[in-house]
């Protein structure tokens, strides 16, 4: 089966009754785990956005402290997941302030992890990459935040 466009999705849904479309979420939401987390942010997140990033930031928190130290293996790997998982939540709010907060508290996290990602260069890359796109983010924003979020960018540089 071939995925139709979603401006056909769109259309489709346009002539569906409320019972029917809430019938479509709740059979979505089952469906997939993303699709359900995206609902639950959507339902029930969204009106409070600063809400929303701290507990991101919790559960990136978390994340970092659980991380096994033996190795730089496991520390890039998990590094990596966190990151991953950290960007999902950015695509499900979809605002520049939010992924911009979201980047620089996981790049502190990652400037101020134990032991240092100095030795690391793969752990360096992902860093500077990050720091490079929280910057070209900043760009889009109003000016008065670019100002504010510039400061918060070159303490990560120093």
């Amino acid at each position: 089966m071939k995925a139709v466009t979603v401006k056909k999705i769109k259309d489709e849904l346009s002539y569906k009754n409320s019972k029917e479309l809430i019938d479509l979420c709740l059979r979505l939401s089952k469906f997939k785990k993303e699709n359900k987390e995206l609902l639950t942010y959507l339902l029930f997140e969204s009106s409070n956005e600063e809400l929303y990033i701290e507990s991101v930031k919790e559960q990136m928190d978390d994340l970092f402290e659980q991380i096994n130290i033996n190795s730089y293996f496991y520390i890039r790997k998990s590094v990596r997941k966190i990151l991953t998982l950290t960007k999902k939540f950015i695509r499900y709010s979809q605002k520049k302030e939010t992924e911009v907060e979201l980047l620089i508290y996981f790049c502190q996290k990652l400037k101020n992890f134990k032991p240092s990602i100095k030795n690391s260069v793969r752990l360096q890359n992902v860093y500077h990459r990050q720091v490079e796109s929280i910057q070209k983010t900043v760009k889009t924003l109003h000016e008065d935040l670019q100002y504010d979020y510039q400061q918060e960018i070159e303490e990560l540089f120093s």
